[in-house]
């Protein structure tokens, strides 16, 4: 894994914990108001701490880090103030990461938590420190590595606050490995491969798996997927992640069924894009990837719901028996979409797992994880992902739980109006909005909205923040593991 660094409780002072780890930074929270000098670091600066931060105006800033040299032990030492703002789990999750960015290179760092923190604000600070430290990297490592240890030190201790440090660590691990499969190179990456890291995954936690091939899918109607793959040599594959606690705790308490975009590469298909538009095209499969990643942490985090987890895996390519413009798709479960546009690819191969979900898995609930349309970028930028949603209560829950996450989402409407953009003159509906109606975003939803049935379903267009073009707090550039978070932290409610 990328992440290298451990994270850990630790008993005592700071002091006495940078000496021990022979630590060569120590860490000391710090917010809005004066700060007393209540460690052997800051009596040993021949000024205060709160002239130290006047000097850099430094005002307590969640990420904000100020630095001075002191003598701890027998050694020189860094002393980091670094910025909390009022404890809560979003400034702690920053705070965690601008202390991982300093600490690149470092052996070890010891770092205080602000006291009377909350176990959430604590999960999220462990949870920023080592999302901020993810690497993915082929060839020469990088010059600095991430920071070796972090030891955390509470006024609780290491054991009152271990199950708190280990949610942070299980849920930054699940977006890693999110990003992980978002980032590997499609050259690698093709359906089957995808198909592999499931069953790996599986098999590591307790999953069952089952991963439908090129006949099975043909032979079962899986129409969407076999076109979109139709134009690659390496086929696709529909792979179904089942978690189920059933034990001694008696009966789930609800099934929901996740949905996940695993297109492994996008051309565009005969619709080519530009190679501009090819470039970040390995992350086109994030929601696959999302979907993965959140089945791969539910036994750890005690999930008391049963969920089935599906990625519907193609490689959108252009070739003699790619899908063209003006062809015509029988999905699973009978209902047909005119292609007017093979790069609008991606609702083609959910067409086929929602219908699935709906007709064989009778969930209760059912949220897809996309990296859809250009047009949500458009309308939300890079930071939030569009929530689509038939459910009031559903959207509600969800948006509390990517606000709570640090995966923020933003409801746009299901237009009845714009439901007339996808009506097609030869079939049920075509894959893309005519023009004169915009909000591709919109009609992109109401295209899946067909396939759901009656029961709850919500939608996720990640188009931009699934993916980063610099670091940013807990954010490194490249796949994000956008969704992953926020499917947990709603799974958990």
């Amino acid at each position: 894994m990328p992440i290298e660094t451990r994270l850990h409780g630790a008993g005592g002072t700071v002091s006495q914990t940078a000496v021990d780890l022979d630590a060569e930074v120590v860490a000391v929270p710090v917010g809005p108001g004066p700060v007393a000098p209540a460690t052997e670091a800051a009596e040993s600066l021949p000024f205060t701490l709160d002239e130290l931060l006047a000097l850099h105006d430094a005002k307590g800033e969640p990420g904000e880090i100020t630095s001075a040299q002191v003598r701890l032990g027998d050694r020189v030492r860094e002393l980091l103030l670094y910025g909390v703002g009022h404890a809560a789990p979003a400034d702690l999750r920053k705070a965690g990461a601008a202390l991982a960015r300093r600490g690149k290179g470092r052996t070890a760092l010891a770092a205080a938590a602000p006291a009377g923190v909350s176990a959430a604000a604590l999960a999220a600070f462990a949870e920023g420190a080592l999302l901020a430290c993810y690497e993915f990297k082929i060839g020469k490592p990088p010059a600095k590595k991430a920071v070796g240890t972090l030891a955390v030190v509470t006024e609780a201790g290491p054991v009152a606050d271990a199950p708190a440090i280990e949610l942070g660590a299980t849920r930054a691990r699940a977006t890693a490995l999110a990003r992980d499969l978002a980032n590997t190179p499609s050259r690698e990456k093709d359906p089957s491969w995808l198909a592999g890291e499931a069953e790996r995954v599986a098999a590591e936690t307790g999953l069952t798996v089952r991963v439908r091939g090129e006949k099975e899918l043909v032979d079962e109607g899986f129409g969407g997927l076999v076109a979109v793959g139709g134009g690659s040599s390496r086929p696709p594959r529909l792979i179904e992640l089942s978690y189920d606690p059933r034990g001694a705790e008696g009966a789930p308490e609800r099934h929901v069924v996740l949905v996940g975009k695993g297109i492994t590469f996008d051309t565009g298909g005969l619709s080519l894009k530009p190679n501009e538009g090819m470039k970040t095209m390995k992350t086109d499969m994030a929601g696959g990837a999302a979907v993965i990643a959140v089945l791969s942490a539910l036994r750890g985090l005690g999930v008391r719901a049963r969920v089935t987890g599906l990625i519907a895996a193609a490689e959108n390519m252009p070739s003699g028996s790619s899908m063209r413009p003006g062809d015509v798709i029988t999905h699973y479960g009978g209902k047909t979409s005119e292609v007017l546009n093979t790069d609008a690819e991606g609702r083609l191969v959910l067409a086929d797992a929602l219908a699935y979900a709906d007709a064989v898995l009778d969930p209760d609930v059912v949220v897809d994880v996309a990296t859809l349309t250009g047009a949500a970028k458009v309308a939300l930028g890079l930071r939030h992902a569009a929530l689509f949603s038939t459910d009031d209560e559903l959207a509600a829950a969800l948006t509390s739980a990517g606000t709570a996450a640090g995966d923020p989402v933003w409801r746009l409407p299901l237009v009845a109006d714009y439901r007339a953009a996808i009506d097609s003159d030869v079939a049920d509906i075509n894959n893309i909005g005519r023009g004169g109606y915009g909000g591709g975003s919109i009609t992109a939803a109401l295209f899946l909205r067909e396939f759901v049935g009656e029961r709850p379903w919500a939608h996720l267009d990640i188009a931009g923040p699934g993916r980063a073009t610099s670091d940013d707090a807990e954010i490194t550039r490249g796949a994000t593991g956008f969704g992953t978070r926020l499917l947990l932290d709603w799974l958990t409610a």
